[in-house]
């Protein structure tokens, strides 16, 4: 028997270091990021904002790729009841990471499979909680300006210098942090009938 053909696989989102990470499972897949509002609506938390927009991506995406499965991902930080968006600019960062050192932050890391061949969606919610150390302000200063992660929820890129500024994580996804839970795709990813291990194939194409 001849073995069906893939669907076209497609991250929603422009971020590298989801593409990084997705290239992991050696599957063949390409890029279409989408365009849409992040604003959080008034009274949402962080689990349904981080849903809704890891959501939106995907079926923003399907609306122009009607036979494939699309990847959608969002994250949002969250500290002492409160959502943190990304800060912008230097001084933004530096006011985030002087009110978070010492303290301890969660990152809801949301996930979404969207089907576009039947319109059937998996998604959910990634936890981490990560607690910053307390680290004086020029340590802070020469980290922003060696990493600028001014689009980073809470200013710290973990996948890269900011590793330094954590002192613990608790999470059951090693990859959640970064912003695409491999664990938990996987399984969706095997629900919709891709085999893994893939074709072979690592990498993307644009």
């Amino acid at each position: 028997m001849t073995a069906q053909p893939l669907p076209p696989l497609i991250l929603a989102s422009g971020s590298r270091y989801r593409r990084e990470l997705l290239e992991r499972l050696r599957l063949p897949f390409s890029v279409d990021v989408p365009d849409i509002d992040e604003t959080p609506a008034p009274g949402e938390t962080p689990h349904d904002t981080s849903l809704r927009l890891a959501r939106q991506k995907a079926q923003a995406v399907a609306a122009r790729q009607p036979d494939a499965i699309i990847i959608g991902a969002d994250q949002v930080a969250t500290f002492e009841g409160r959502q943190i968006g990304k800060p912008g600019n230097f001084e933004n960062a530096m006011t985030q990471l002087r009110d978070m050192r010492g303290k301890v932050v969660e990152f809801h890391s949301a996930l979404c499979v969207h089907d576009a061949r039947n319109g059937q969606s998996q998604a959910t919610d990634a936890v981490t909680r990560v607690k910053f150390r307390d680290l004086p302000d020029e340590v802070l200063a020469a980290y922003l300006h060696a990493e600028t992660p001014y689009d980073c929820a809470g200013s710290a890129k973990s996948e890269g210098l900011g590793i330094m500024l954590l002192e613990t994580i608790e999470n059951d996804d090693p990859t959640a942090l970064i912003g695409l839970p491999l664990i938990a795709l996987t399984t969706m990813l095997m629900n919709t009938g891709i085999s893994l291990p893939g074709p072979g194939t690592a990498g993307a194409s644009s």
